[in-house]
């Protein structure tokens, strides 16, 4: 999501420069916009991340990165990852005093990075979303101001929830289709007119990683930190207990296969 996000923004008119720990080459044409050094983010006035997990997330603010470790950082963090509300409360009493740390997961698949149709849940000071809201602007279409600190993460993981839920039962759908001599085409055609119209169904060509297997590594795996993620946020509600439905979700997302049409 990274790289067509920043391609978005260079299009809008920022000034973008990127840091990966993958090669440059895989960057293409926006390697010369790419650091080698994260040393050189301090002199970044804001840092919008977008990795993978809570553990990448400390590695970059404070581990192997250690981007606030050092005497000049960037002033303003925006944390776009998926990652579980607890953890940016948690981060938030990390980060140094003065940094500006604002929570913005969003929805939607690189294309519409690229396309600028992004939804985005946000929490933190209202002045300072305020304050970046034409960034913001210029990646997605939905923007949604949810309150505090940690209240975009809340509302982007229960979402996450309901969107795992329904790429396991439009990729279990689609087999059934199949056992029963049903056009897939003509299944989605319905779908999308009726009740069993869904984000991950209507959009399933466009989606890059729509037909992937499970994997830790990929996308369909980093559904299963998600639904992990939103048990997290109500792991300590003593009246929350996990269900039947929680581990049923998590074991169908880990045995999805590849999907061939």
């Amino acid at each position: 999501m990274g790289l067509p996000m920043a391609h978005r923004l260079h299009l809008s008119g920022f000034k973008v420069l990127g840091y990966d720990i993958r090669p440059l080459s895989e960057f293409t044409q926006f390697a010369k916009n790419m650091l080698s050094d994260p040393a050189r983010i301090a002199g970044s006035k804001i840092l919008l991340s977008v990795v993978r997990s809570e553990r990448q997330t400390l590695d970059l603010c404070f581990d192997v990165q250690g981007v606030f470790r050092r005497d000049k950082y960037p002033q303003t963090l925006v944390v776009s990852s998926t990652i579980s509300p607890r953890f940016i409360k948690y981060l938030s009493t990390r980060l140094p005093k003065d940094v500006r740390l604002i929570d913005a997961p969003m929805s939607g698949a690189p294309v519409a990075a690229e396309q600028g149709t992004l939804s985005f849940m946000i929490g933190g000071k209202k002045e300072v979303v305020d304050d970046l809201m034409p960034m913001f602007e210029s990646l997605g279409e939905q923007i949604f101001y949810c309150g505090g600190i940690g209240a975009g993460m809340t509302l982007k993981v229960i979402n996450n929830y309901v969107a795992a839920a329904s790429v396991v039962s439009v990729r279990r759908a689609f087999d059934i289709a199949r056992q029963l001599n049903v056009e897939i085409d003509q299944l989605r055609e319905v779908m999308a007119a009726s009740s069993g119209a869904t984000w991950f169904g209507d959009r399933f060509d466009e989606i890059a990683w729509a037909r992937q297997g499970y994997d830790p590594e990929n996308t369909i795996g980093i559904l299963e930190k998600d639904v992990l993620s939103a048990l997290d946020a109500v792991a300590e509600l003593p009246q929350f207990e996990n269900t039947p439905l929680d581990s049923t979700l998590l074991e169908a997302v880990r045995s999805l296969k590849p999907y061939e049409q």
